[in-house]
This record gives C-alpha cells, sequence and structure tokens, in this order.
C-alpha cells in the first residue's frame, strides 16, 4: 500500500503571520514536519500545498513534492479534505503517482514523533481502519466547563459536575491535529468533510508532543518544553 503525506500550509495565518516559515528551533515551522515525514519507512512520498511560494521553495530545498494551491482552496473557509484531494489528483496527473492511504500532518505540530505517525498507520494497514488520528488528554475536563451571559457565571452543562472530584469524571480526549491517517478510497466516498469518519482509530500522544501552535504565545511555549525535554 503506497502513502502519501500531504502537508498543508496557507500563506496567509492569521494567529500568527508567517509561522509556516518562521523559524522554530533554527529551521523553519513547517520543515520539522517535511523532515519528520521523510524519516518515516511507512511514507513514500512527501507532498507540500500551499499558496505561497516561500513555504513551496522551503518544500524543494527538503525533497517535498510541491503543490501550488488555487486561490479558491486557500481562504479561511476552505475545507482541509478539498486541499488533500487537489493533491492527490495533482499529483497523479503530473507525476503519474497513485496512493492507497494519505496522511495529513499540519505543520502547525512540530513535535509529533515518528512513532506517532506509525501508529495511526498500522491501524490502517495491520488491523484495516478506515481512519485514524492522534488525541490528547483534555485539562481541565470539559465537564468543568461553564458559560458567562451579562457577567453571569452558570455551568456549561446545567449540573453540578463542576464540583466532583476530578479521579470521578473520568478521561476526556480531543484531537491534537498532530496526525491523521485515511484510506483513499473511503476517503474519497465519504460525504463528510472530516479525516476521521468510517471505522476509526484513536492514538494517544502526550501534551509535551500536542502542541497546536496558532498564537506567538503558542511558538514560544513550544519551543520552551521542546527545548528541556529534548
Amino acid at each position: 500500500m503506497r502513502t502519501l503525506a500531504v502537508i498543508p500550509a496557507r500563506a496567509n495565518s492569521k494567529g500568527l503571520p508567517g509561522k509556516n516559515v518562521r523559524e522554530f528551533k533554527g529551521k523553519p515551522l513547517i520543515q520539522w514536519s517535511i523532515e519528520i515525514a521523510n524519516a518515516c519507512s511507512m511514507i513514500d512520498e512527501v507532498c507540500v500545498s500551499s499558496d505561497g511560494e516561500n513555504i513551496l521553495s522551503v518544500a524543494d530545498r527538503n525533497q517535498a513534492i510541491s503543490v501550488q494551491r488555487p486561490a479558491h482552496l486557500a481562504t479561511d473557509t476552505a475545507l482541509p479534505k478539498d486541499a488533500v484531494l487537489h493533491a492527490l489528483d495533482t499529483i497523479k496527473q503530473r507525476n503519474g503517482l497513485e496512493f492507497d492511504i494519505v496522511v495529513l500532518l499540519q505543520p502547525t505540530s512540530p513535535l509529533r514523533a515518528e512513532s506517532d505517525i506509525t501508529a495511526c498507520l498500522n491501524k490502517i494497514v495491520d488491523e484495516g481502519y478506515d481512519s485514524s488520528a492522534t488525541f490528547c488528554g483534555m485539562s481541565p475536563h470539559p465537564e468543568r466547563a461553564w458559560r458567562i451571559e451579562n457577567d453571569r457565571p452558570a455551568p456549561y452543562y446545567g449540573d453540578d459536575s463542576n464540583w466532583a472530584p476530578r479521579q470521578s469524571l473520568g478521561r476526556a480526549f480531543a484531537l491534537n491535529g498532530a496526525v491523521y491517517a485515511v484510506r483513499v478510497d473511503a476517503f474519497r466516498k465519504s460525504g463528510s468533510p472530516a479525516f476521521l469518519f468510517g471505522n476509526s482509530a484513536a492514538i494517544e500522544m502526550p501534551p509535551e508532543r500536542s502542541f497546536d501552535i496558532d498564537t506567538l504565545l503558542d511558538f514560544q511555549v513550544a519551543e520552551f518544553v521542546s527545548s528541556v525535554t529534548d
């Protein structure tokens, strides 16, 4: 089964302009995702889909296929699924390559490990799942959420779970955005924009590798955590 890693990177980030080529520990942020994908033995080709020439130049320098994303797929409302399908179709038409599995690696998750990628792929290759994705434990627990209206607080779920002992709530998880893997045929047939569909599997990642960088603070904290855990 042939696997393509797609790294989607729009040029115009609103939270942190230029973040995908901003230097993270000495090299462009997106380069971390390209390098870990190239290092993974289960991945056959690595592709960067972007509307930014400076981003695509990083791809060219790091043995990744560059796919110029059209403007309508690079807006704030464009679906990542459409960008991935565009990359698959472009590579087939231009390079004559077809793939059975796609791995989506967001460039904003530079601290993922190769083992996180292979764990997601093994769920598809070895266990027959349609899709898999990485998760991280949530803190605080979602049942401790509140809403505030006109300065007045109220429990979001309208019960007493905010006051329950932490141990009684069980564990809760959130998608951390680091790795998504899908079987291409099922992905194309799915009517959903989701990357987790059909017979799906979850891979848990630790919090120190689960950063999803959207802001300057995220960037700085991820750099610091990475420096003390190396």
